[in-house]
């Protein structure tokens, strides 16, 4: 019937929203996801009483999640609302791989603003969902797409050989995989890779 107003929105619905995406990411959630859902009320009534607190430049948090070892990965995977992934150096230290001790957390993503931070190293890429894998509040490249990336990146020889060693000791590549997903990489990197593999297998004699 004509002159029905659009029914109003519902704020309940919109927060209930928001907290879902916050928990997807260790309660993290920015400030773009806050106006998606209506809740700028909500949230400016939050930091005032504490139950929001600021994580930086277009970043909060819900002030009742937990602290945990691994905050920093979610709050930068809420930062890309879930597209990004933990790569490079930083994935190898989650997975145990080699002792690279980065200084930065490296990330992979295809889509969306980068952040200005001291702390980032990003790489605009695309993965396969089968380069991935879940780590509950973020994504992280898997054990074998950790060590092609570090392959084609050009750490040092020595770092590669204790990368594909850890790996293969571990159980989070076979040898094998390694080898066959090296035959898509150049030429050169192919190489690092086979004489990390020829090394590892000296190695364990």
């Amino acid at each position: 019937m004509a002159g029905n107003a659009a029914p109003e929105p519902d704020p309940e619905h919109g927060w209930h929203a928001l907290r879902e995406l916050a928990a997807r990411h260790a309660g993290y959630f920015t400030t773009r996801q806050v106006l998606r859902t209506g809740c700028e009320v909500r949230i400016r009534d939050g930091l005032r009483d504490g139950r929001v607190l600021r994580s930086g430049v277009g970043l909060l948090r819900m002030a009742d999640w937990p602290d945990g070892p691994l905050d920093e990965y979610a709050m930068w995977s809420a930062w890309f609302d879930g597209s990004a992934a933990v790569s490079h150096h930083s994935a190898a230290e989650l997975h145990g791989l080699g002792r690279l001790r980065p200084r930065f957390v490296h990330l992979s993503a295809r889509v969306g603003r980068f952040p200005l931070s001291p702390r980032l190293v990003v790489l605009r890429r695309g993965f396969a969902r089968t380069d991935v894998e879940s780590a509950g509040a973020f994504l992280v490249t898997t054990p074998l797409r950790t060590v092609l990336d570090l392959a084609e990146v050009g750490i040092g020889q020595a770092a590669l050989d204790e990368v594909v060693a850890d790996a293969v000791a571990i159980h989070r590549c076979a040898r094998a995989e390694i080898r066959a997903a090296s035959a898509a990489l150049d030429p050169a990197t192919a190489a690092r890779l086979h004489r990390a593999l020829t090394r590892t297998r000296d190695d364990s004699r």
